[in-house]
């Protein structure tokens, strides 16, 4: 057999002695009062020696009782103890279920503040610029500007379109003027030479 631990010797005392009160002496001495008792020669030390033994019988009866009553209080808070082991468990779980959904809920949050960040940043651009009516007026007013101007380049495109014919008339007559001019430049020459032989002949 191997060498017993010191756990075993414990464990055996306390199967013997209950909880330690010397239960174990108490029941050598009731054996040795037994057996004075039946070895007792007179009747009034047969009575002493009974007397004790129902004396150390009590003890005995007590502390079994008590021991019972710590052995039933130790179930009680095994009971208990496992029972707390239990919610603690729960407990850590609900825990990190509860951690889960607070990350979740961070990122969502982190989400959300980047949308409205974006939102801000969209706004202020959209703030710079004029709103859907007042676009509206100013592309109207734009294409009464374009309608006023095109009417202006139509007149113009007009006036110029005359005054191209004017100048082409206006060339025409100078043309006209100038052939005009050398045909009677030429014509009076003509008149010129015709007219000097007969002076010549009158002389003579």
């Amino acid at each position: 057999m191997g060498a017993v631990t010191d756990d075993e010797v414990i464990r055996k005392r306390l199967l013997i002695d209950g909880d330690g009160a010397g239960d174990d002496r108490r029941i050598n001495l009731l054996v040795k009062s037994f057996i004075k008792w039946c070895n007792s020669g007179s009747q009034e030390e047969g009575y002493t020696q009974y007397q004790r033994m129902l004396s150390t019988l009590s003890q005995c009866e007590f502390s079994m009782g008590k021991t019972l009553l710590v052995y039933d209080m130790n179930l009680r808070e095994m009971e208990n103890y496992e029972k707390i082991y239990k919610d603690i468990e729960n407990n850590i779980e609900a825990a990190h279920e509860k951690i889960a959904e607070c990350k979740k809920q961070i990122l969502q949050a982190k989400r959300i503040r980047k949308n409205r960040q974006e939102y801000d940043a969209l706004a202020k651009v959209i703030q710079h610029h004029p709103d859907r009516h007042e676009t509206l007026k100013q592309l109207e007013a734009l294409g009464k500007e374009l309608q006023h101007l095109s009417h202006i380049k139509e007149n113009v495109e007009d006036k110029l379109e005359l005054r191209r014919k004017q100048f082409h008339v206006l060339l025409s007559t100078i043309h006209e003027l100038q052939q005009t001019l050398e045909n009677d430049e030429k014509l009076s020459e003509a008149e010129e030479s015709s007219d000097t032989p007969i002076e010549v002949e009158d002389k003579k």
